[in-house]
């Protein structure tokens, strides 16, 4: 049952993508076919090809990484505390700090990695872009041979589902319904891409991710019928 879940034994996190390239008119031919042919029955005939990239950020073959950010719970007697921290910069650079942290921190059976439709975005994101950035996939990454019981992962979508696979209730919206703080109160996950490159403002993004990162935490919380996160509670590290 998610109320015995040890709390301290989970990993919650949030990752920011953006296209791999600024413009369309970067890629080389044969990459500027490929997501023409990727991308065809998203944008059907609203939009080009080029008109289009700018979402590229939410494949793993044409985006990538800026930002992870994770947040962990330490206990010391009744003090609870939230810490949140982000791995930023070079792709690879993040990826390779996530994955130590992974194997330094959170590689035990019984540890877990956390995020809002994570099973289906940022665990499979996370594992593609390491294997093409030629970077040996963690543990709680590697789903090879693994059952379903298994998979050390949670996801707060899933969760709230309750085996109802019709519908997907975003972040924002399930925050609203739980009388939680929003995360979206400047950015949204549309924006990411224009802040990113033509503002170059990544402090703003990282800021964004980690209260993703907050809010996926909160959730579990109501979840299990647990008190929120005060602002007190949450340490920026």
């Amino acid at each position: 049952m998610i109320s015995k879940l040890n709390l301290e034994h989970i990993l919650f996190l949030d990752i920011e993508t953006v296209p791999e390239q600024e413009s369309f008119e970067v890629l080389d031919e044969t990459k500027k076919a490929l997501w023409e042919l990727k991308s065809q029955y998203q944008r059907k005939d609203d939009y080009t090809a080029e008109e289009f990239y700018e979402r590229a950020g939410i494949w793993a073959e044409f985006g990538k990484i800026i930002c992870i950010s994770v947040g962990y719970f330490t206990f010391n007697g009744d003090l609870r505390t939230f810490r949140v921290t982000s791995f930023h910069g070079d792709e690879v650079k993040i990826l390779k700090d996530f994955k130590n942290l992974l194997i330094s921190h959170f590689s035990r059976t019984h540890h877990l990695l956390c995020a809002h439709n994570g099973k289906e975005f940022d665990f499979p994101y996370i594992a593609r872009r390491m294997i093409i950035n030629g970077i040996e996939l963690p543990y709680k990454l590697n789903l090879f041979g693994k059952k379903p019981w298994e998979v050390p992962h949670l996801d707060t979508l899933e969760l709230w589902k309750f085996g109802d696979y019709k519908t997907y209730t975003s972040l924002k919206l399930l925050t609203n319904v739980l009388g939680i703080p929003s995360p979206k109160d400047d950015i949204d996950g549309s924006e990411v891409c224009r802040v990113y490159y033509k503002e170059n403002n990544i402090d703003r993004i990282i800021r964004y991710c980690e209260k993703d990162t907050i809010a996926v935490a909160q959730i579990l919380l109501r979840l299990r019928g647990d008190e929120l996160l005060d602002e007190s509670d949450i340490k920026h590290v």
